[in-house]
């Protein structure tokens, strides 16, 4: 209450009215006999060519039986020039927990500007504005459309596009593109190419992730048959299809030229035992001799021997069961063990040859303990 006027009241109720000053009250139950309240708000005005948005703190006191006293302080000031050039004049902002933390003694004066001078800029505004003609001119009409005043009154200065899209009144495309920069000269010129050609963008986030992945997959970002899909979120969700088969396609393109530089290190880990080939009149065992062989092993096998760099584990042995060419299994032998690991055919199942397989290379695995004598 500012008139500090006190009175019983009949019976409970959540507004009521001051008796003596006539002031429309909120009630709230409480045993506190003084309450110190703070807010900050803004004023938009100028000072000659200048557009000026001023920034306070109203703090007030209240006891109960006393009127209640205020206090305004200025925190600061933002300034703009017709070009839009920004300068912002402020008390000093010291450490402290909080974000709006000052020295309020501290002189005015230029300061670097911060998240604790934009957050204040955001505050409740005084609703009658004084606005400078080129801000006028360049299409502001009293609504900062929730957009915050020192980014709206900046773009509305020196960004011709900021001017375009509020006069044209898509007021929720100039939100967006000023709150996503990259976005806005990413896509200017393909959202120019849609409205020339009547195009409604209805999301405008999902548009320009659109466009993103158009650029990203080669595409015209200028051509009126890819900005102006029919049906946006289908489109959306095809071209994100497509760029992920693209990446897939260029991990598996960087994991084959890496596999191919590591064919060095393969060979001085493998080349031992190189040429190890055995049989018994059905099923034909050899040894993967190259990284290549390993590239095409997991691919006609639907296995991870080559995703999974089989080619670099020290300890590993890969060879390939075939019956007259044609891939049978795959199998891992542990070198420090001659034990088989496993033995997978296509998309790891077993085949009816696994238990014969693995017979085989037990029978055999004396020609892989020859070739790590050899060389020990």
């Amino acid at each position: 209450m500012d008139c500090g006027h006190s009175w019983t009241m009949e019976k409970p109720t959540d507004i009521c009215t001051c008796p003596h000053c006539r002031a429309r009250l909120q009630v709230r139950e409480t045993f506190e006999r003084k309450i110190r309240q703070k807010q900050y708000f803004t004023i938009l005005t100028t000072c000659g060519e200048y557009q000026v948005l001023r920034m306070f703190l109203l703090s007030v006191e209240m006891e109960k039986g006393c009127k209640a006293t205020s206090c305004v302080i200025e925190i600061g000031q933002y300034w703009w020039n017709a070009q839009g050039r920004k300068t912002i004049i402020a008390v000093q902002r010291v450490l402290g927990k909080y974000i709006d933390t000052f020295s309020y003694c501290s002189p005015m004066a230029i300061r670097n500007d911060n998240e604790a001078y934009r957050h204040i800029s955001y505050s409740q505004i005084y609703p009658k504005f004084k606005v400078t003609d080129t801000l006028r001119r360049n299409g502001f009409r009293d609504d900062f459309h929730d957009i915050a005043p020192t980014t709206f009154i900046s773009a509305l200065l020196s960004d011709s596009r900021a001017e375009t899209l509020l006069k044209a009144g898509r007021t929720e495309h100039l939100k967006y593109f000023l709150d996503n920069s990259r976005a806005f000269d990413a896509c200017w010129q393909s959202y120019k190419v849609a409205t020339r050609n009547g195009y409604d963008i209805e999301d405008i986030s999902i548009w320009c992730d659109y466009i993103d992945m158009l650029r990203r997959l080669g595409k015209d970002i200028h051509s009126p048959k890819y900005v102006c899909p029919s049906d946006l979120h289908r489109e959306h969700d095809l071209r994100q299809n497509e760029l992920r088969r693209q990446r897939e396609r260029e991990e598996k393109a960087k994991k084959r030229k890496k596999a191919m530089e590591d064919e060095k290190r393969f060979h001085e880990l493998k080349s031992k035992f190189f040429g190890i080939r055995f049989t018994d009149g059905t099923i034909q065992v050899h040894v993967l001799e190259s990284v290549r062989e390993y590239l095409e092993e997991g691919v006609a096998m639907h296995h991870c021997v080559f995703d999974s760099a089989y080619y670099l584990k020290e300890n590993s042995l890969i060879l390939s069961a075939t019956i007259e060419g044609r891939r049978i299994e795959t199998i891992e032998v542990n070198l420090e063990t001659l034990k088989v690991v496993q033995s997978r055919g296509i998309c790891n199942q077993n085949t009816e040859y696994h238990d014969q397989i693995v017979n085989l290379v037990n029978a055999n695995k004396r020609l892989i303990r020859q070739r790590m004598r050899q060389t020990a």
